[in-house]
This record gives structure tokens, sequence and C-alpha cells, in this order.
């Protein structure tokens, strides 16, 4: 699956979008309260008859994932090793699905599956802005390994890996509602 972010500078609040064909396959949608952000949510565009659309949530304010109705803490599907400057980030949904190693590196995110061997999704944010022609869109590209399974879950990955990057680097913004 390939799909881009029709808000180049707001990603918690966007269309995602198939390249092929331009359709809408995802709404995201934030929701902010007093002290900052309290809940992303991930609405399907094009849900299975008496499914429901909200496919995933990231819940800001007791830090954990829902994906199709199950909740859990981030402590519990996020794991960190390494040191102070080499560190490495992992995340499993369930014991029995894939663990992914995710790296920031030249403005993509990469989920790499069996250590780093096999690349199972990039989430590529170019925030350079130009002068003479128009910004790059956010693109994320999921492989067929990592659309079998855990669609939902690495595109809410995604979402607040790079949400958390920003919130970093952009200090200055008071109650993290500024570009991102």
């Amino acid at each position: 699956m390939e799909a881009y972010f029709d808000n180049k500078t707001n990603i918690v609040n966007a269309r995602v979008c198939a390249v092929l064909d331009q359709a809408v396959m995802y709404t995201v949608e934030t929701k902010f309260e007093f002290k900052g952000r309290f809940r992303t949510i991930l609405r399907d565009e094009n849900p299975v008859p008496g499914a429901n659309a909200v496919v995933g949530a990231i819940n800001w304010r007791d830090k954990s994932i829902e994906v199709l109705g199950h909740r859990q803490k981030l402590e519990e599907v996020r794991r960190k090793t390494g040191s102070l400057f080499n560190k490495q980030k992992f995340w499993r949904w369930a014991p029995a699905r894939k663990e992914y190693e995710l790296v920031y590196t030249h403005e993509e995110w990469k989920a790499t599956i069996e250590d780093g061997k096999t690349i199972a999704g990039r989430f590529c944010i170019p925030f350079r802005p130009h002068l003479f022609h128009k910004s790059e869109r956010p693109v994320v590209h999921l492989t067929s390994t990592a659309l079998a399974e855990d669609e939902v879950f690495l595109l809410l990955v995604f979402l607040y890996e790079e949400v958390r990057r920003q919130d970093k680097t952009n200090t200055s913004i008071s109650g993290g509602t500024g570009a991102w």
C-alpha cells in the first residue's frame, strides 16, 4: 500500500489517500483539550458493512493505543533498548505478531522486521519548506507482510513516533497545537 497525507503540515488532522486513484482510505482526527492532545482517531472511510468505522486510536493522556476495539498501554506494545545516544525502538501488538524496529533517518521512519533485514513499512516526512515550488506530501509505504496483520497498528505507530519527534523539536509551540 502506498498512500499520502493530504494535509502537508498537520498529519494528525488529515486524510490518508491512495496514490493510485487518490481515493480516501482513512481519516485522522485529533481532539485537543486544554492541556494539549487528548485523542487521535483513525477512521476507515470504506468500512465493511456493519463494522465500526473507527479502526484505531491513540489516547495521549492515558498513553494507550487502540486497534480494532482492543486497547493496550504503550509500555505493553513498545520497548526501548540501547544507550543514550543509540536507542532502538521496538513495537509489537501481541506476542504472536511480528516485532517491528523503528528507525528515523533522513526525514523517514522505517519499520523493519527480522533484525533490520526486511523493511515492513516506511513513513516519509519531507518537511523542508520550498521557496519556488510546493512542499512534498508525507507518504506512507506498507509492504504486503505488514498489510496482512498490522496495517492499522503500523499507521498508528508511525503517527505516534512522528508526533513525539515533532514535539521534541518544536519546543517553542505551546500545547502541541502548532505546526503538527
